[in-house]
């Protein structure tokens, strides 16, 4: 498939605007990534594919709380007395 688009100005950038059509053929939305890179004087645009996100879970995000709430305990000295200056009591 071979489309023509014009570049234009909007605001300091140069722009161009693809159709939907050629959206639709690279399953890409609005909003997609592209990687721009010039070869011997010709533009190549590909998609810039993401690896999915972690997804954790309650158990993953928990892990380690036993250790942070020991930390809590061993320096609760330091977070004890009175406001000094003017800090938050």
């Amino acid at each position: 498939m071979s489309v023509t688009s014009k570049i234009r100005r909007q605001g300091g950038a140069a722009v161009i605007t693809l159709p939907p059509t050629l959206l639709k053929l690279l399953h890409l939305e609005v909003g997609a990534q592209l990687e721009l890179n010039v070869v011997d004087g010709e533009l190549i645009a590909r998609p810039v594919v993401q690896p999915p996100r972690k997804r954790y879970s309650l158990a993953e995000l928990l892990e380690g709380s036993e250790e942070v709430a020991e930390l809590n305990a061993q320096t609760a000295f330091a977070r004890d007395g009175d406001s000094v200056g003017r800090e938050l009591g």
